[in-house]
């Protein structure tokens, strides 16, 4: 589906995460860098200044955001934000509140009240109606609208919905890619480690897969790779298949019924799950697959308080993968809570949305000047910022 070759090279080592013993919890924070944070926000707003040759003085950009909740989603507002701040570009950031209705009345306030930008992190993902009334809304009033991170349309209706206005483009990901990824990392860690984590010593992995929202290309995609992707490795080295825990469970997944990928779903389903599957059952929950960070961290707050994946050297670890590579994941692995999780680079997203906004603000084509990124093969304004492996450093 890509793809020319982006000039941003995203780079994780694989390390080996052995399985650990459950002692004294730490709970250190993640360190934060001004300084980084400073660079990152040059970094970005130099990429609207390029594309705009300095000239955005007449630009008044509306940001839609599906939730300010969504971790990864708030990285990026944060990385927006400064970058725009930065480049002296005039913006108003709305939260949609995961409610599509809302979002569709902020796009007409902010119409009304000027916006000649529109950003939207769309609420109902991969639904045609749902952006084409967005891009209806945009056409008519002759503004750029510049979608990003969630799909407008489905691989079936590739570029109907992006294909139907020329002020139109997409800032994201290709999405099977974080699922294969996943599940090629979740596959290689369990052939290195599988001894270890068969704690029933049954032969088999029994999982645990939280999914994000029903109907989510991400999420479809994530769900689907993260396992068959796994399985591939593992059958290629002799051992068998995955095995979700639950027989009686046939999607095998639990699902964020509010479709927030959130904690707090994770964690609720995780503590249910772990009074009836559990080491004292022999049936205990031996990997937790997870669509984003923000689910994993709910999950492993369950173990927690369960007695697992404390961290220490007399504990056992029970391997948790996410997507995301959030500043508390990457704490959650350093203290050797969590084994792996999936990239998505917020300030690539943040850059790649800020370029086209400097495109949009100095009255250029919106998708000029993008010979470095990676460009869906098919749908010519379509951007995807690629996916990189997190094991720790």
């Amino acid at each position: 589906m890509k793809k020319k070759l982006l000039g941003l090279v995203l780079s994780a080592a694989m390390v080996a995460t052995l399985l650990v013993g459950c002692g004294g919890q730490q709970t250190s924070a993640p360190a934060s860098s001004d300084a980084a944070a400073g660079t990152e926000a040059e970094s970005v707003a130099d990429a609207v200044n390029e594309a705009a040759n300095g000239d955005v003085s007449g630009a008044n950009v509306a940001v839609f955001y599906y939730t300010y909740s969504d971790t990864y989603i708030a990285s990026v507002r944060t990385a927006l934000d400064a970058a725009l701040d930065a480049a002296g570009i005039s913006y108003q950031d709305y939260d949609s509140n995961n409610n599509q209705t809302t979002q569709n009345e902020q796009i007409d306030t902010a119409i009304a009240q000027g916006a000649n930008v529109l950003v939207v992190n769309i609420v109902t993902s991969g639904s045609v109606d749902a952006s084409q009334a967005i891009v209806d809304k945009a056409s008519a009033a002759g503004i750029p609208v510049i979608f990003f991170n969630r799909a407008v349309e489905g691989d079936e209706d590739a570029g109907k919905v992006l294909g139907s206005y020329d002020k139109c483009a997409f800032v994201g990901t290709d999405a099977p890619e974080a699922g294969h990824m996943q599940g090629k990392m979740i596959g290689d860690y369990l052939v290195a480690n599988y001894d270890a984590v068969d704690l029933n010593g049954d032969g088999v992995i029994q999982y645990a897969m939280f999914m994000g929202q029903l109907g989510n290309a991400e999420a479809i995609a994530r769900t689907q790779f993260g396992v068959e992707d796994a399985n591939a490795v593992l059958t290629a080295a002799g051992k068998p298949e995955l095995e979700y825990f639950d027989a009686s469970n046939s999607d095998k997944y639990q699902v964020d019924q509010d479709g927030a990928w959130s904690a707090t779903a994770a964690n609720a389903y995780m503590v249910t799950n772990l009074s009836q599957y559990n080491e004292a059952n022999g049936n205990m929950i031996e990997l937790v697959i997870c669509n984003n960070d923000g689910m994993a961290e709910g999950a492993i707050t369950a173990l927690n308080d369960a007695g697992y994946n404390l961290g220490t050297a007399d504990c056992v670890t029970i391997p948790v993968f996410g997507v995301d590579a959030t500043a508390a994941a990457v704490q959650l692995i350093s203290d050797g809570k969590m084994t792996g999780t999936i990239k998505q680079d917020a300030e690539g997203m943040a850059n790649g949305i800020a370029h086209l906004v400097g495109n949009a603000a100095a009255g250029k084509e919106v998708m000029a000047d993008t010979d470095s990124y990676v460009i869906d093969e098919t749908v010519s304004n379509k951007i995807y910022i690629p996916y990189a492996t997190y094991t720790g450093e």
